[in-house]
């Protein structure tokens, strides 16, 4: 196929939103990184300031977004009671169980489970970058290996090289098997893969005429920032703010876009909340209710199982609570339970009603 110049972006919304808050994100904090490096050392800790931008305001909040998508929408909580229902029941009914026979298996399991997450949000930002491109069997496969590539490698290297400077949840969680001859393969495959990539792309740039932009982007920024993130740094602070911003600050901004073409239209059956949102000045009150919801949760986290950043919790801490081991086999799964529930309906929620959600290339918004 060939087209002629000027090639349409395959935008979502307006493209401004979409370059700052999806595609933006991993090549800004790889910046911050290197302007600031003594920051991002070898350590192993994360100072508060950092943790409640991070964490708190970035990782548990993006968890929460998902409520504009599911929960807070009238016509679909109606249409999917029994998913929107059922996951969590049965979410918390298994984490009980595995947490009952080690607290080790619950936290390598929901480690797990996220990182799949992980991977496959950066794989479906690849498909809404190419929904506009004609349909090539061999350059979307190319495609599709690359950012597996560009995920899973990196999660290879953890698992096969040294113990690394941080985790994904909890000390252990990730299984470590010390391998330099899998790490070795890993390796040369991770870059035939690359330079495959490079190859198509030139291939399809002179076929085409076109260069999708938004597409490149997103898998360049999901190769340098799972790779500088998990091989080239130990430390946590740069793990933690490459994987974070990342992934939560595009996911809350995808969930943004949604909220504004589908609950802002005259011919929209949203309720008024929904409307109030995501107005044009509903931006405050989208955020301030994913943090609040955030804090409320982290704090009983630390009250109850963590207690490691009182300062920050301190609303919290005017009682002190003990919590048995037994005890803590149903606070611990049911204090997970949105992450949890996040991970797995993530995967249906963006087939719900999907004729209702028309990826505009004309961002009309």
């Amino acid at each position: 196929m060939t087209s002629s110049l000027p090639y349409r972006q395959p935008w979502v919304g307006k493209p401004w939103i979409e370059i700052i808050f999806i595609l933006l994100p991993p090549f800004a904090s790889l910046l911050f990184i290197f302007l600031f490096p003594s920051m991002f050392r070898d350590n192993k800790d994360i100072p508060d300031t950092w943790w409640v931008i991070l964490i708190l305001l970035i990782d548990v909040a993006h968890v929460y977004s998902t409520l504009y998508r599911t929960y807070f929408d009238r016509q679909i909580f109606h249409q999917q009671k029994g998913l929107l229902f059922g996951i969590p029941f049965i979410a918390f009914i298994a984490g009980v169980v595995f947490y009952s026979i080690s607290s080790i298996l619950f936290w390598r399991l929901l480690a797990y489970v996220a990182v799949f997450h992980f991977v496959r949000q950066q794989y479906g930002f690849l498909r809404v970058y190419s929904r506009k491109e004609e349909k090539n069997n061999w350059y979307n496969r190319i495609d599709s290996l690359t950012i597996y590539a560009a995920t899973v490698y990196p999660l290879l290297y953890w698992h096969f090289s040294d113990n690394r400077n941080f985790n994904w949840f909890t000390e252990g969680d990730f299984v470590n098997v010390k391998s330099a001859t899998l790490l070795a393969v890993a390796t040369t495959l991770y870059w035939l893969t690359i330079a495959l990539y490079l190859v198509k792309e030139v291939v399809f740039c002179f076929s085409t005429r076109s260069i999708n932009l938004p597409r490149i982007t997103v898998i360049a920024g999901t190769a340098l920032s799972w790779y500088f993130g998990i091989v080239y740094f130990n430390g946590d602070m740069a793990f933690t703010l490459l994987n974070v911003v990342s992934h939560g600050v595009p996911y809350m901004a995808l969930i943004w876009l949604y909220g504004k073409k589908n609950y802002t239209l005259p011919t929209s059956k949203a309720g008024g909340f929904l409307r109030l949102v995501f107005s044009q000045y509903g931006v405050l009150l989208f955020v301030g209710i994913i943090f609040l919801l955030a804090y409320v949760e982290e704090g009983l986290w630390d009250i109850a199982v963590w207690k490691e950043r009182a300062n920050v919790f301190a609303a919290f801490h005017f009682i002190k609570v003990n919590v048995s081991d037994k005890m803590l086999a149903f606070i611990v799964p049911l204090l997970a339970l949105p992450q949890i529930t996040h991970y797995v309906i993530d995967g249906y929620i963006w087939r719900i009603r999907k004729d209702n959600f028309k990826w505009n290339s004309e961002a009309k918004d």
